[in-house]
């Protein structure tokens, strides 16, 4: 009966190890391209600096901030944005202002989740992307997803391993036969899973490998106190670790996930 659980676990276990290895091909054809572009080719302000931290979403909670500290929107800690100055200074302020609609708020979740998949904000992960510092978002997605796939294959194969030997009663010497046939699928997957994490877990975040490189090094430049003044240095470290670091609580809460 346990070569019934042993079936479906072997499938699970090729097909998404197959589907990561393809990704490595990817990833590897990625990193040639990312090395025939040299990364002066774009310029790295903050918010190509929150591109390659967090992704769209940190674009965006970056322009939030820097335009609730200047006074052209009010960030409530109940989850709604309200225009305070309706002239944006920027293309990405004024692709906000014009997401928050002609009534001058909207709540903050919905304008952050339409700005994410603004043109003006992916704009910015296309150029950084042709200039090899950050991943394809959908080479970016769909890595992770590879990657959870051959997780959940591995669980999988430990979950049918224990419903197999628990329904079929073995005992003793009797477990030996599914335990060494289950392993098959656990070392295919736990060694996949160890060979993602040099050639394919890179490609899982935004930045490539080129690109955290350059993350590396606007972390010091921070640390040592370079910024041009307070305010640069804190919409850096926002554009690096997201709101959370943020002194102001109320601002910290108004960029919290609201539900209702």
């Amino acid at each position: 009966m346990w070569l019934l659980f042993l079936i479906p676990a072997c499938v699970a276990a090729v097909l998404s190890c197959l589907r990561l290895i393809r990704m490595t091909a990817t990833a590897d054809a990625l990193a040639e391209q990312a090395g025939l572009r040299p990364p002066e080719a774009v310029g790295i302000g903050l918010y190509e600096t929150a591109y390659l931290a967090g992704g769209p979403d940190r674009v965006t909670e970056l322009a939030l901030v820097l335009m609730a500290g200047r006074g052209r929107l009010h960030l409530a800690h109940t989850g709604w944005t309200t225009v305070v100055d309706p002239k944006g200074r920027s293309r990405l302020e004024r692709a906000v202002i014009a997401t928050v609609g002609p009534g001058g708020q909207c709540r903050t979740d919905g304008l952050r989740r339409a700005m994410a998949e603004h043109p003006n904000v992916l704009e910015i992960g296309a150029r950084l992307a042709l200039a090899g510092l950050a991943t394809p978002a959908p080479v970016q997605r769909d890595t992770v997803v590879v990657v959870r796939q051959v997780r959940h294959a591995m669980l999988l194969s430990l979950v049918l391993l224990a419903a197999s030997v628990a329904l079929s009663g073995f005992t003793g010497g009797d477990t030996i036969a599914p335990i060494a046939w289950f392993s098959l699928p656990l070392v295919l997957t736990s060694g996949t899973l160890l060979m993602a994490r040099v050639d394919v877990y890179p490609y899982t975040r935004w930045a490539s490998p080129v690109g955290q490189e350059v993350l590396r090094e606007v972390r010091p430049a921070r640390q040592r106190g370079l910024a041009d003044d307070e305010e640069r240095e804190l919409l850096t470290a926002v554009a690096m670790n997201g709101p959370a670091v943020l002194p102001d609580a109320r601002l910290r809460a108004a960029l919290r996930p609201h539900r209702g």
